[in-house]
């Protein structure tokens, strides 16, 4: 009866950003993690939340602040947090009623604090009857498909805002993990310094994240590609423009890459023998944004001798993970805390 009368929703809230998974329903919500908020003394007032409030970044007026309350995968501003959760359920009930406040399952990075747990259950706080946690890596390979029931090994990396994680799976069991506070927003970063340090032109988080969705790579087969970057000169004080090379975005994000790619040899090093030679032949899944990045997955299939393959919609794999894992609640139950 409670399942009839309650549509259960699957989270996953990223850093850069926020899906929501609905029972009967799919994805309802794809926003980015952002909110913008007014201060009147000492109280705040959301203005906008999601893609609105993305569009605000850098171009906000005395008073008003954009906000980003989840930071390397979990919370960093626990009121903001609410606030954007709160909006972002409301939506989910417009799409469609319920007469019981459903029960939620939400991704989280691997090795997270029970505080930061915490923060989480406190952040649905009465928005849902049942809180329950999944770890993102494999919530993420049940939404690559991967065999995560069977007696054979799955290794997933999922790269996102503020984390990457890597898993071997086996049997509905983590058999290693890691997680490494490296993601997009590292090389976003990576982006804004290259470009203040060798060129002298000072860009916000906006315009860094297009040039590495754009002519952002991570082998140089992508090298030739380029794109005009337009920000401010530190030189002159005035705007300025100028054409950069993908050879030189490689450059700059290469530590990230690295700390990755080495994350997935501690992986495979710490794996069992027999576990290994499963991941020989099924290869590595790639999913999270990062998995986007241009030549990725080459690069790691080069460096690891592994084939690489990136999960067909790799920004929703998480969600549809947990999403899966509420549907099929008695299947996959012991993998919730």
């Amino acid at each position: 009866m409670i399942r009839i009368l309650s549509r259960d929703i699957a989270i996953d809230l990223g850093t850069a950003n926020t899906l929501i998974y609905e029972e009967g329903s799919g994805i309802v919500v794809n926003e980015p993690s952002i909110i913008a908020v007014k201060y009147i003394g000492q109280r705040r007032e959301p203005v906008a939340y999601g893609a609105e409030a993305k569009v605000m970044l850098g171009r906000t007026p005395e008073g008003v602040k954009v906000v980003r309350p989840v930071r390397t995968g979990v919370i960093a501003d626990f009121e903001a947090a609410g606030m954007m959760l709160k909006h972002f359920l409301l939506k989910t009930r417009k799409h469609g009623f319920s007469f019981m406040k459903p029960r939620a399952v939400v991704g989280v990075p691997s090795g997270i604090t029970e505080v930061e747990k915490r923060a989480i259950r406190d952040a649905l706080e009465g928005e849902a009857r049942e809180v329950r946690l999944i770890d993102e890596a494999m919530a993420a390979a049940i939404g690559c498909n991967l065999p995560v029931t069977e007696a054979a090994a799955s290794l997933i990396v999922d790269i996102g805002g503020g984390t990457t994680d890597v898993a071997v799976i086996s049997l509905k069991d983590l058999v290693y993990s890691v997680s490494v506070r490296q993601g997009g927003d590292a090389m976003d970063e990576a982006i804004i310094n290259m470009l203040r340090r060798q060129h002298h032109l000072l860009i916000g988080e906006t315009t860094a994240e297009l040039v590495k969705k754009t002519i952002g790579c991570a082998h140089p087969d992508y090298d030739h590609q380029e794109m005009e970057v337009r920000g401010r000169s530190l030189t002159s004080g005035a705007p300025a423009a100028m054409v950069i090379q993908g050879g030189e975005i490689r450059q700059a994000i290469e530590e990230v890459v690295a700390t990755v790619v080495a994350a997935i040899r501690q992986a495979l090093e710490n794996t069992p023998p027999e576990l290994s030679g499963d991941i020989l032949s099924v290869g590595i899944a790639l999913a999270g944004g990062g998995a986007l990045l241009k030549g990725l997955d080459a690069r790691i299939s080069q460096e690891l001798n592994i084939a690489v393959h990136v999960a067909p919609d790799p920004l929703a794999a998480v969600v549809e993970g947990a999403g899966r894992c509420m549907e099929k609640y008695e299947t996959y139950k012991d993998l919730l805390s």
